[in-house]
């Protein structure tokens, strides 16, 4: 899961401010589509590629029809779930890395504000966390290198 500089983590402020219905649908979700089928999903109503790594989970199930669709979610939950149904219609922000590995970049409920407008504000900063994760990952990368030996006093010995 993607988190700020500071701490912050916008998947979990989405998915924690979803109600008992819609998380339901979204747990059902990431645990038997996305986490079993990763990129696979890719050309399937699940998953639309926005380029650059950043793809757009896309939700429109609820968990008891995710349940008997995949498979792999508690019947009861499911069962729990279907009252009072309603349109689903989430977004997931994630990138796939390394083997099978999904980040969750961010999200939002679709169904709440369906407008085109909404859609690009989200899809732009996602796009902006998936760059601030990669920066993250190049900082890691760096501060590894040093921590072994001859790491970067190695590198500058050599100019």
């Amino acid at each position: 899961m993607f988190a700020t500089d500071d701490g912050a983590e916008p998947f979990t402020t989405f998915a924690d401010n979803l109600d008992d219905f819609t998380w339901a649908a979204l747990d059902a979700a990431l645990r038997a589509v996305l986490a079993p089928r990763g990129l696979d999903l890719v050309r399937t109503e699940w998953l639309k590629p926005l380029g650059t790594g950043l793809h757009e989970f896309r939700v429109r199930h609820d968990a008891a029809e995710i349940e008997q669709m995949f498979g792999g979610v508690d019947a009861d939950e499911a069962a729990n779930a279907i009252s009072p149904p309603r349109a689903i219609l989430l977004r997931v922000f994630v990138h796939f890395y390394g083997d099978k590995v999904v980040l969750l970049l961010s999200g939002y409920d679709k169904a709440k504000d369906p407008s085109a407008k909404r859609q690009e504000r989200d899809i732009t900063q996602a796009r902006k966390y998936l760059t601030a994760w990669n920066e993250q990952q190049k900082r890691r990368q760096k501060a590894a290198g040093r921590g072994r030996a001859g790491g970067d006093s190695t590198r500058r010995s050599r100019h």
